[in-house]
């Protein structure tokens, strides 16, 4: 049954999870299904992936998770999980091989109050696709991120490390990631040439092996994009 498709509304049911597999409802393009696609592909834990149609969810999708958003988490004993933060920390506790987040509590917290923070840059991402789409000036926008890349910048440089926390992948970079990504979509990633350390980071970023295996091109990214804007996403597309 596997298949990269998506299920749409009217689509028979999967069977169960697999045994010894944990099963992840994800969308393609969806940045914050690549969050929890990033830290199963890092960890290397087996797992079946079912991609959803956003605008036509299956029945029986909504009987797992009425909101209908992915990621959604399901365990082999049934048990449902979503959102991506608490999708990827349980990930991470339940397969502690190769551990993402900090064994203690402060430095848990840390990463946290970051990601908290970095819910404030991500939307940036949606705000200039929609301008974008009206023809609308981006000027005040732009001034805005880059604002947001200066602050980033600037952490990375304090702390003299090549990612984040330290100089290896820890769960923050996989969680601002696929917004960055995007960002290249929407032609804003020009902005990092103002900030030397974040540049530097983004590009390390692209050299990791779960990254290169979750990654879309920017010109797919696009062609997508421009399936959204005529308000008919095609959540197969390339397929």
């Amino acid at each position: 049954m596997a298949t990269e498709k998506c299920f749409t509304r009217g689509s028979a049911a999967p069977g169960p999870v697999p045994k010894g597999h944990i099963r992840l409802f994800s969308m393609r393009f969806c940045p914050f299904a690549q969050r929890a696609r990033l830290v199963l592909a890092a960890k290397g834990i087996k797992h079946d992936k079912i991609n959803i149609h956003l605008k036509e969810q299956p029945e029986w999708f909504l009987e797992k998770n009425p909101l209908g958003l992915v990621p959604t988490l399901e365990t082999e004993a049934g048990e449902v999980l979503y959102e991506s933060p608490i999708i990827c920390d349980y990930l991470d506790e339940v397969y502690p091989e190769k551990k993402l987040l900090p064994a203690s509590p402060f430095g848990k917290a840390q990463q946290r109050m970051m990601l908290e923070h970095f819910s404030k840059v991500a939307p940036y991402f949606y705000k200039i696709a929609m301008a974008k789409k009206k023809n609308a000036d981006l000027t005040d926008l732009k001034a805005e991120l880059k604002e947001k890349f200066v602050k980033l910048d600037e952490d990375l440089a304090k702390k003299k490390t090549k990612f984040f926390f330290g100089d290896s992948i820890t769960m923050i970079d996989y969680m601002m990631w696929p917004f960055f990504e995007r960002f290249e979509a929407v032609g804003v990633l020009c902005l990092l040439d103002d900030t030397p350390e974040l540049k530097k980071w983004f590009n390390r970023m692209q050299e990791d092996p779960a990254v290169k295996a979750c990654s879309h091109s920017t010109e797919t990214h696009q062609a997508f994009i421009k399936t959204a804007f005529n308000d008919s996403p095609d959540y197969d597309y390339g397929l």
